[in-house]
């Protein structure tokens, strides 16, 4: 069992900045790739980036590639997004999860755990 808990959303101007962390419970964090996905109001939830279990592999969502980085620390059970250049259109629930590294990365349900989400607004 993995329990998620996000921090670090909030409201910032366009082309700012947020950092998102995601912190894990649980002795097994460092056998799953992880990954955020964030969601709007009448939308599915939108693959943003993921990273492989040891943190030297990583992918982004065209959307957000050369703006975000995801890492983790597996010393500290904690995988972190950093959300540089905000657009408007990044504005939603950002939700960090956890799925066995087998899985395919862009569809949610090859995820198992979830984290609550953390709200993310950029104004213009």
């Amino acid at each position: 069992q993995v329990q998620l808990v996000e921090s670090g959303g909030g409201l910032v101007q366009a082309g700012g900045s947020l950092r998102l962390s995601c912190t894990a419970s649980g002795r097994t964090f460092s056998t799953y790739a992880m990954a955020w996905f964030r969601q709007v109001p009448g939308k599915g939830r939108e693959f943003v980036s993921t990273i492989s279990w040891s943190g030297g592999s990583t992918v982004y969502a065209d959307s957000v590639r050369g703006r975000f980085t995801i890492s983790r620390d597996n010393a500290k059970n904690t995988v972190t997004l950093q959300m540089n250049s905000l657009k408007p259109e990044d504005t939603g629930i950002y939700y960090c999860a956890a799925r066995d590294p087998r899985r395919d990365y862009r569809a949610s349900r090859a995820y198992d755990y979830w984290g609550q989400g953390t709200q993310v607004t950029v104004s213009s």
